[in-house]
């Protein structure tokens, strides 16, 4: 039987519906709610596999699919909040390249995009995508997505268009290899190879830039994603991005893959471009000052810290990382554990939301791509002590940001030497080194901070007391090795559930602690009412 909308037999229904979708929507992430945030980045196809898999088959040379899918990342979130991070990264999530094995293998990694209309079926169905981002939500998580958006993937520099979203060769530009440093090569011609192509879209036509803007919504809303990481955002025209993130209304953080120059990097990030961009100057800074055999050159450390204050809009919000499926592992680089435990900490204790590539907590070593995609199975998932440190800074962070605007205050450089750099975030001291794991007696790095003389302090990854000296000093001693050392005044940490301090799940905290331990997203009331108190002056008039 026909029920017209506004009857009484549907009134209960509509009400359901729409406000349903009134606090669907409010829980869509912006910007804001992410700088808050930590994230853990997986290849879907690497993460976990089913139960009764073979757990000894997958050679990542082989570049071919190892199983992983969203329902087996499902069951092993516990990995991932167990060491405290807020929100996960998946590889792409739409339909690649179905066809004879390439010159360059499989498409597992996810970055081979055919038809974006389309999901994966080797990773799952539309119902096992959205399993997983309940379960992400249920858990107090964020669930980020990465897209591609540049272009598709191809065998030959003359594809059969038809098997794509846009089945028109005039939606894209004519094949031409990139001549590297051109801004409009790069943006207009192919990535890849003869082998590999990848044919570059007209993110400029009319048709490319509506259609777009249609299916980020659609797949924003369809899967409740809170944000998206864009790959090859550099490829694209700047002023694209911001109408396509308006209509994907989350989150965007892009892959500005760059070295150590701060500017063409920094251009990104705006209004007039994207939220957010992977912090590419900071990784090679990184590099350059931790890594062991290297030129431990703080000085470009202390370089790139200041030029990201000037150029870039925001640097709360830059992605900092050591790792990522396009670089070398960290442990590639340094078998020493300490250079990664300084630089790691450097990148969750300054200004930015950190990111860990999954397995550089199991210390894995794979070179470029394909060796750095490794399966994170046979590692049993163990608590390493890397594990246990990203556990620890999470924990901490999580507790700073849950109840007082650490995130929002700017990270300071209190003293740097050829031996490492102390920097201040809020009420945190970090003294970090890279003068590795052997013992280095005489070693030191004096800090002076702008606390009073005799204040305790804690060193929140020891539970050591420390105390400051005269004028506020403190004196980073490597005699037991380049440990990092990070510092907050010991009546600061009540509450956090750090270095024999109860864990406060109340109203205390604002209940913000309470939310993130029980799962809970919290959204402040002020922003569901408007729309809620629309919704209903509408149903009032349909109904009279």
């Amino acid at each position: 039987m026909y029920t017209h909308p506004a009857s009484p037999l549907m009134r209960p229904f509509s009400l359901y519906l729409v406000f349903a979708f009134a606090f669907h929507s409010a829980f869509a992430a912006t910007a804001e709610q992410w700088r808050g945030r930590s994230i853990y980045q997986i290849i879907v196809d690497r993460f976990a596999l089913s139960e009764g898999a073979d757990l000894a088959s997958c050679n990542p040379a082989q570049q071919t699919w190892c199983g992983g899918t969203w329902n087996t990342i499902q069951k092993n979130l516990d990995y991932v909040q167990n060491a405290g991070f807020s929100a996960i990264w998946i590889s792409p999530v739409n339909q690649n390249y179905e066809g004879p094995r390439s010159a360059y293998g499989d498409p597992y990694h996810g970055y081979w995009i055919q038809d974006i209309s389309q999901l994966n079926s080797r990773f799952g169905t539309a119902a096992d995508l959205k399993a997983l981002s309940a379960e992400v939500h249920r858990r107090g998580m964020y669930l980020m997505v990465d897209v591609v958006v540049n272009n598709v993937m191809a065998t030959s520099t003359t594809p059969d268009y038809s098997k794509y979203f846009f089945k028109d060769a005039s939606l894209y530009h004519p094949y031409c290899p990139i001549d590297w440093g051109n801004t409009t090569s790069e943006q207009t011609c192919w990535l890849g190879d003869t082998k590999v192509p990848l044919p570059d879209i007209d993110t400029k036509n009319p048709t490319v830039i509506s259609q777009y803007g249609e299916w980020i919504a659609n797949l924003v809303q369809e899967y409740s994603i809170d944000g998206l990481r864009i790959d090859a955002a550099k490829h694209v025209n700047v002023d694209f991005w911001p109408q396509f993130c308006a209509k994907a209304g989350v989150f965007c953080i892009g892959e500005v893959f760059g070295g150590s120059d701060v500017e063409p990097i920094a251009m990104y990030q705006g209004s007039q471009a994207l939220d957010s961009v992977l912090n590419f100057p900071l990784y090679s800074a990184l590099v350059s000052a931790f890594s062991i055999p290297g030129p431990q050159n703080i000085s470009a450390l202390t370089d790139v810290f200041v030029k990201s204050k000037t150029l870039f809009k925001d640097t709360g919000l830059l992605g900092n990382f050591l790792e990522n499926q396009d670089l070398p592992r960290w442990h590639n680089l340094t078998v020493d554990p300490q250079s990664m435990y300084n630089a790691m900490s450097f990148t969750f204790m300054s200004d930015g939301i950190p990111i860990v590539y999954y397995g550089q907590e199991q210390y894995f070593s794979g070179n470029a791509d394909p060796m750095n995609r490794e399966p994170l199975w046979p590692s049993n998932y163990q608590k390493t002590d890397a594990y246990k440190l990203m556990t620890t800074l999470n924990q901490f962070r999580n507790f700073l940001v849950n109840t007082t605007d650490w995130a929002k205050q700017e990270a300071q450089i209190l003293t740097s030497s050829p031996y490492g750099i102390a920097i201040m975030k809020g009420p945190v001291v970090s003294i970090l080194t890279n003068i590795g794991s052997p013992p280095q007696n005489g070693t030191n790095i004096a800090v002076t901070t702008p606390y009073p003389p005799s204040t305790a302090m804690m060193n929140i990854l020891t539970c050591q007391q420390w105390a400051t000296g005269a004028k506020g000093t403190v004196d980073a001693q490597y005699t037991l090795g380049g440990v990092p050392n990070i510092l907050i005044p010991s009546n600061m940490l009540s509450g956090s559930g750090l270095c024999g301090n109860e864990l406060k799940t109340t109203a205390s905290n604002g209940g913000k602690a309470a939310a993130l331990n029980a799962g809970i997203r919290l959204t402040p009331l002020s922003s569901i009412l408007p729309p809620l108190i629309g919704i209903l002056f509408f149903l009032l008039a349909t109904m009279t």
